[in-house]
């Protein structure tokens, strides 16, 4: 189904609708019919989207983009606003990032196309979703997961910096949402915390993929400076060829530092000296930081990027142990679409099964599947299907954040106790 299906006047919305229409609910054998059977969901709203002088005009005045209602603004950007809004048959919450067309030049227009590139099929629960993508002559929409607990960067500069625990916990769903990236081929390279939001329930979220690259594999060299420079690696201010991983690493090490100690590890007054910071590796640790974070922000934080910790050090080191996750870590292949056309197969998930008997309930058929495959996002069938997948799979758990479990002591910190230790002994059995 065309992007161009939301707009108006209704003889194009009309015209474009009737991709939704099954022609297998329309027949002589209605005429049988004592009374005329009850309206789907799908069906009242499409007929309301071409009929209705009141729904017409909230499309109009952009009350609705499609099947969405939209309400209030929530954020906003160089070139998009974010409002959120409800889709009208599921009733889910999501997020519209909505861009002007008219205002995006040549540059922004192929950020566009990556942005939507990367997030296409991305499948993952510390990565925000893409829903569906409605494109109109002036706008385009970009319908995406929507994260109602606020961002990193502002909940510690409200709060302060996070509690050990809190730190941990945050930290390795960053680190699982970029390890995904990773092993996808895309590099996220606006890594900061802004770009980290969380959910009502604290599940981390990696947002807006606008830098965002798709490489044939991770050793590829890329030219273009991208992201914030407060959280740039050493080898962005070079003017040089640079790999991937280890810049999305390095502004882990940046979020680290930010999220443990309320301050950034890099600060001046003008950007040539932050540059000059940046490349010298200038940067304190207080020494109040527990000894097995200050390891692994050293490990990340090196000039050198051949030096720098892989994201699988990073996973393995001490300050990460106790954390558990209450899910399993390797994630669908974003490239598998939903298969609910394999209805004699008998090979459907339980969350494909819970998708399309929910498609069933709201009206859709396996015609309307057909003819507006789950694949495209630029398509409402697609949105709906991916809005319920997700749902049904954050009932299973997806969603869930991980915990804490013991306590995990610092070698060094024990081997220091026993030294004293046995420094006090030895004192002790010269004094007797």
């Amino acid at each position: 189904m065309p992007g161009g299906q939301y707009q108006v006047p209704s003889t194009m919305l009309h015209h474009s609708l009737y991709s939704l229409t099954d022609s297998s609910e329309a027949g002589p054998e209605d005429d049988e019919l004592d009374a005329p059977l009850r309206p789907t969901p799908l069906q009242k709203l499409t007929q309301d989207m071409c009929k209705d002088e009141k729904t017409i005009k909230e499309l109009i005045i952009g009350r609705r983009v499609g099947f969405y209602k939209v309400r209030g603004e929530i954020g906003y950007g160089t070139f998009s606003r974010v409002k959120m809004a409800f889709h009208a048959l599921t009733r889910d919450k999501v997020a519209l990032k909505v861009l002007d067309k008219t205002r995006l030049d040549i540059q922004a227009q192929r950020l566009l196309s990556r942005e939507i590139s990367s997030m296409e099929g991305l499948q993952h629960p510390n990565v925000v979703r893409l829903y569906e993508v409605v494109d109109t002559p002036c706008r385009l929409y970009l319908v995406v997961e929507y994260a109602g607990g606020g961002d990193l960067h502002t909940r510690i500069c409200n709060d302060g910096k996070l509690s050990d625990n809190d730190s941990k916990i945050t930290f390795a769903q960053i680190l699982f949402a970029i390890k995904y990236l990773h092993n996808n081929n895309i590099i996220h390279r606006d890594l900061k915390a802004e770009n980290v939001l969380f959910t009502s329930s604290a599940c981390v979220k990696v947002a807006d993929f606008g830098f965002s690259t798709r490489v044939s594999n991770r050793n590829d060299a890329l030219d273009t400076f991208c992201g914030s420079p407060p959280y740039a690696a050493p080898e962005l201010f070079r003017d040089e060829c640079y790999m991937g991983p280890p810049v999305d690493v390095w502004a882990m090490g940046v979020l680290l530092f930010f999220m443990v100690t309320g301050t950034m590890p890099f600060r001046a007054e003008t950007m040539g000296k932050l540059r000059h910071c940046i490349m010298e590796g200038a940067y304190t640790v207080p020494p109040w930081v527990p000894g097995p974070c200050q390891r692994l922000i050293k490990g990340i934080l090196k000039t050198a990027p051949a030096e720098r910790y892989a994201v699988d050090q990073m996973l393995g080191c001490d300050w990460l142990l106790p954390v558990e996750f209450p899910w399993l870590l390797e994630a669908p292949d974003p490239q598998s679409p939903l298969r609910l056309l394999d209805s004699e197969s008998g090979e459907l998930e339980d969350e494909e099964e819970e998708v399309r008997a929910s498609l069933e309930e709201l009206g859709f058929t396996m015609e309307h599947i057909r003819n507006n495959q789950p694949k495209d996002s630029r398509n409402p069938v697609t949105g709906v299907c991916r809005i319920l997948l997700h749902r049904a799979q954050k009932r299973r758990g997806c969603d869930t954040v991980p915990v804490v479990r013991g306590m995990v002591r610092d070698p060094k910190r024990e081997g220091l106790r026993a030294y004293r230790g046995l420094r006090h002994t030895s004192k002790f059995c010269v004094l007797s």
